[in-house]
């Protein structure tokens, strides 16, 4: 029993560990490619349109905290005029945008 058992736990964790990375990609390619892309540059239309940082940059990575990150995950962006840059993604649960947090810091190159 006890050889089966540790086999199937350890599949287990693995499987639930796995299953957040999942679910952030699905959420990035659902809310986010459009504008920073697939790989994370904002090298698209509307990346370049909005000037979408390179979320692959050291810097820019560097640059930014995980707290202000998920303010703007979660209430959006605009800049000095108003204008909104990214929409607030308010259906987000807190650990759908921590996920994302996680996935955007895997970009870093």
């Amino acid at each position: 029993m006890k050889k089966i058992f540790l086999p199937a736990l350890a599949f287990s964790l693995a499987a639930a560990l796995h299953a957040p990375a999942a679910d952030a990609k699905a959420t990035w390619d659902t809310l986010c490619t459009k504008c920073h892309g697939a790989d994370g540059k904002g090298q698209t239309k509307m990346g370049k349109v909005l000037n979408i940082v390179d979320l692959t940059d050291a810097k820019v990575q560097a640059d930014l905290k995980d707290d202000a990150a998920f303010k703007t995950i979660k209430e959006g962006k605009k800049d000095k005029d108003d204008k909104t840059l990214m929409k607030a993604n308010d259906t987000l649960s807190d650990d759908e945008i921590k996920a994302l947090i996680v996935l955007v810091r895997g970009f870093k190159q």
